[in-house]
């Protein structure tokens, strides 16, 4: 595949910082199923997104659990919930596989 390369500069316009997940509840409203979840991002506080990881994860599965987050992009209305992170994760035929760190981090570290 040809993809289009990037700049560094542009790369590090990208917030993808480390954070712990908080609490998670289900979102019955979602068109997919889908969670809401709450994340520390340490110095960058804790924020909320909705994330259709519904197929591969309980809730209790990923509370205590760190993820990476795009925190910088604009928040974004999903039905009643505003969310204000993307997690990160893989997409699979079985569902998306969340971004997880192998060893723990200070929450806001930066991805580099």
């Amino acid at each position: 595949m040809d993809e289009p390369t990037i700049s560094w500069s542009d790369f590090e316009r990208v917030l993808m910082v480390a954070g712990t997940v908080l609490r998670v509840e289900a979102f019955p409203e979602a068109r997919k199923p889908a969670y809401k979840v709450w994340v520390d991002f340490g110095p960058y506080g804790e924020r909320k997104t909705s994330a259709q990881i519904a197929a591969l994860y309980s809730p209790q599965d990923l509370i205590g659990r760190q993820i990476v987050g795009v925190i910088n992009f604009p928040e974004k209305q999903i039905g009643p919930f505003r969310s204000q992170f993307l997690l990160t994760g893989f997409p699979t035929e079985a569902g998306v596989v969340v971004t997880a760190i192998e060893r723990a981090v200070p929450n806001g570290t930066r991805l580099a």
